[in-house]
């Protein structure tokens, strides 16, 4: 098994980081605070769908290898049960306790570069619901027929789990979540933060509790 991020590797990236920070603004996937009251919020569907779908298996012979959950060595400084976001290569660790981590391959958006920081998990759901910002709603069409919200389910864009990272109690719009678009792992996307497939995060949230500990390192493409 190769080290895939040894301590000099972390050390580096940690000094890049902006620790603890929020991202500031509106996500261009999930919203923010700008626009409150453009939609009908009585009308918005349950935070997680009340139906616990089947995860359809993505064929991984599709999925080059090197994006693949798998077990690799590591002899980083992180504790084990932390989750380290590297966006530029396109991958997720989960830290084990035997010198070890799962390694998953993610897709990046625009989003998954423009923050890095530490983060907790302050928030998990299963079958998310979408809720497109207004930009979005006003120029895609797909977002307009959701503009009061899109019932978690296989085709709602955030897929069949999703993890919200805050900072200092705050939301920092960050999400690792699903996709129904297996496709995009390995690639960087127009919008949205972390995707992964959503086998890999449904294996990923059965693992980690709120409060685990997240460390996103910088990119810089």
């Amino acid at each position: 098994m190769a080290t895939v991020l040894n301590r000099r590797n972390l050390v580096l990236g940690a000094l890049a980081l902006s620790a603890s920070a929020a991202m500031a603004g509106p996500h261009p996937l999930y919203g923010g605070e700008e626009g409150v009251g453009f939609r009908d919020d009585s009308l918005l569907p349950p935070p997680e769908s009340p139906i616990d779908f089947d995860i359809e298996q993505v064929d991984l012979s599709d999925i080059p290898e090197r994006f693949r959950r798998q077990v690799v060595s590591y002899d980083g400084v992180e504790a084990p049960g932390t989750i380290i976001v590297d966006p530029e290569h396109r991958h997720l660790y989960l830290v084990l306790d035997n010198g070890s981590a799962i390694r998953y391959g993610v897709g990046v958006g625009r989003a998954g570069f423009a923050w890095s920081g530490e983060a907790v998990v302050g928030m998990k759901r299963r079958w998310p619901r979408w809720v497109p910002p207004e930009e979005m709603v006003y120029r895609d069409a797909r977002a307009e027929k959701w503009v009061n919200g899109m019932p978690g389910g296989p085709e709602n864009p955030l897929g069949a789990r999703a993890l919200y990272l805050y900072a200092n109690g705050v939301d920092t719009l960050y999400r690792i979540h699903g996709t129904n678009e297996p496709d995009s792992i390995g690639k960087a996307m127009s919008s949205g933060c972390i995707r992964m497939l959503n086998q890999d995060v449904a294996d990923l949230f059965e693992r980690v509790p709120r409060g685990a500990r997240v460390v996103v390192l910088p990119a810089s493409a």
